[in-house]
């Protein structure tokens, strides 16, 4: 998103069908160019951090369009120069699980 249109990822976002799984992740910037509409329609995806993600912050996210609750699936390390592992980066940030199947 550093050097991205935020208007064109806003209408990325609201063309994902209900059921569709989504994976985001983020290096560098992800989060400058955000604006409270693109923040609120990743919230409806299930995230809980995007709403205080910032600055190079490390990101990984997996969620769902018509995700009824908060999705457990998401790590994020804020970007602190007192606390950050590699030369001003934060710590890598990484995600396993098995994402269960939706059942009608």
């Amino acid at each position: 998103m550093w050097g991205g249109n935020v208007a064109s990822f806003i209408e990325f976002l609201k063309a994902i069908q209900d059921g569709t799984i989504v994976l985001m992740g983020t290096y560098d910037d992800g989060a400058t160019k955000l604006n409270d509409e693109a923040r609120q329609l990743i919230a409806e995806l299930g995230s809980t951090s995007i709403t205080h993600l910032g600055f190079t912050d490390n990101w990984v996210f997996c969620g769902g369009k018509g995700i009824k609750t908060k999705s457990p699936f998401e790590q994020h390390i804020k970007n602190n120069k007192d606390t950050n592992k590699y030369e001003g980066w934060p710590e890598v940030v990484e995600m396993e699980g098995c994402i269960p199947q939706k059942q009608d």
